[in-house]
């Protein structure tokens, strides 16, 4: 019986040796792996994974170094930036502190040095990596916001299509309050410009989207005609929304107001309104920029032009507009002309500065017709000198053009003849 006994202390006493020797080589293995580690030290930048994200703090599992933590100021000082982070993610930030009071690491997602933070921002400008930014204020240029606790700035014309404040009229205080409704959202965007020197970010949201609507806007092309509708008039012309057969998603386009109409168009709104229907061509494709017409889809009335109206020929016309180098003469209802201010009347006339009046109706002289350029010179000086011209003759005078042209000749009869040199 002893001899069992003993036989049996042997054999618990050798799996108990090896359990250990195992163990110990186990610990052995481990103490070898956390020697081959380099030891983090403040300062240092050190990537986890998101275990916990909440408005108070971001913990992240920082593998055989145990959990980080980021709170307090230098959470809230990147909360912007940081706060659409989910479980899982991999983060990199920075240690400020090895053992808190809970044994955490203490950690910040700012950058050591300000220029850390500018040389991240400038690598994300050239990659073109979208960033969620959350808008904080709003003037009448675009959106401000902040990055890594740095301000930046948002354009108007940076935003997409859907989101750009359409104000008939350009009102201020309208796009202004349109704008303001962003204050609080987050936004994808991409960095355009990073100045250390100067200081400036600028971001856009057009940017942002510009790989994916490249994929849409592929589906289009220069030529085409597209059914749509008016969703905004503004003073440099009117967009337009409009879907290809067979699409889930919409585009939306720019009539320029050069585009509205051949003939001069001084107010969109007297064109086209919000909610009408219309064919449009599409005329250019820019990045997410489309640009349309609907003047393309009409004959181009200054064709006929070359045959209604001739050079020296007397029309009709009324003033429409007044501007500092001439008037606008409407001669019909597509056709106009210009009426350049050295062209009013006669130089030393009383009657010059009341020759035009804003929707006065009298006759003028052709002057010039150039229908490739929808250019067309008129005068109504030229009207007094050809009734000049008429009198003189009446009264047995020579007219104007007559006598100049021999009172020149006269001249060239005084002048003494030249001298012939000897050879």
């Amino acid at each position: 019986m002893s001899n069992k006994n003993s036989s049996l202390d042997e054999l618990v006493s050798k799996k108990v040796k090896e359990e250990e020797d195992e163990k110990n080589k186990e610990l052995k293995s481990f103490v070898a792996f956390v020697a081959s580690q380099d030891i983090p030290k403040i300062g240092d930048k050190i990537k986890g994974k998101v275990l916990e994200s909440s408005k108070n703090a971001i913990r992240l599992d920082l593998g055989i170094y145990g959990i980080g933590i980021i709170r307090g100021e230098e959470l809230w000082e990147t909360m912007d930036t940081f706060s659409d982070l989910k479980v899982g993610d991999e983060m990199e930030a920075t240690i400020l502190e090895l053992h808190n009071e809970e044994g955490d690491i203490e950690l910040t997602f700012r950058k050591a040095t300000k220029k850390e933070m500018w040389d991240e921002l400038i690598e994300k400008k050239d990659k073109r990596e979208s960033i969620y930014v959350k808008v904080q204020g709003a003037n009448k240029g675009g959106l401000l916001t902040k990055i890594y606790g740095i301000s930046a700035f948002m354009p108007v014309s940076q935003l997409t299509p859907e989101h750009y404040p359409k104000v008939e009229g350009g009102d201020q205080q309208q796009i202004v309050s349109l704008l303001q409704e962003f204050v609080g959202k987050k936004m994808k965007v991409n960095i355009i410009t990073a100045d250390f020197k100067e200081k400036k970010i600028i971001v856009s949201e057009k940017q942002a989207i510009l790989d994916k609507q490249k994929k849409k806007l592929g589906k289009l092309k220069v030529g085409d005609i597209v059914d749509g509708t008016i969703t905004a008039v503004v003073d440099f012309g009117a967009f337009v929304k409009f879907r290809l057969p067979k699409m889930d998603y919409d585009f939306e386009g720019l009539i320029h107001i050069s585009e509205l109409s051949w003939k001069r168009v001084d107010n969109p709104g007297n064109i086209v309104s919000v909610g009408e229907k219309m064919k449009a061509e599409i005329i250019g494709i820019d990045n997410n920029k489309i640009t349309l017409s609907i003047k393309k889809l009409k004959e181009d009335p200054w064709q006929e032009a070359i045959k209604s109206y001739k050079v020296g020929q007397i029309v009709d016309g009324e003033i429409v507009k007044i501007e500092p180098f001439g008037a606008f003469i409407q001669l019909d209802r597509d056709i106009h002309g210009l009426l350049h201010v050295s062209e009013f009347s006669k130089k030393d006339s009383s009657e010059e500065n009341q020759a035009v009046k804003l929707g006065d109706k009298r006759k003028f002289k052709i002057l010039s017709i150039e229908p490739e350029e929808h250019r067309l010179g008129l005068s109504i000086k030229a009207l007094s000198e050809k009734a000049d011209d008429k009198k003189a003759t009446k009264e047995g005078k020579k007219p104007k053009k007559e006598d100049k042209i021999e009172k020149k000749a006269d001249k060239e009869d005084k002048k003494p003849a030249k001298k012939t040199k000897k050879k």
